[in-house]
């Protein structure tokens, strides 16, 4: 059996917004090329124009890399900076 190949494909599934209803609806990823991305979407409705009163999704894409690692979210501590307030 081959390796599944998800170049060009993603996928978005629904979010447990909790508490916080600014948490998006749906959270996802994407492959572009072998780049891979974050998808967060918002279930939203058009509020003018042709397509007022419809629901769309509306989507945020942020690339893997530029988010911070959960296990360290502080950034290593310069010790060669002079603006320290100590």
């Amino acid at each position: 059996m081959s390796e599944y190949d998800d170049t060009n494909r993603g996928a978005m599934f629904k979010n447990d917004k909790g508490d916080n209803p600014k948490r998006p609806d749906y959270r996802g990823f994407l492959n572009v090329n072998g780049t891979e991305f974050w998808l967060s979407g918002w279930v939203r409705e058009a509020q003018q124009g042709k397509h007022a009163g419809e629901k769309f999704l509306s989507v945020a894409i942020e690339a893997k890399e530029d988010r911070p690692k959960q296990d360290n979210p502080l950034p290593p501590l310069d010790s060669d900076d002079d603006n320290l307030p100590f």
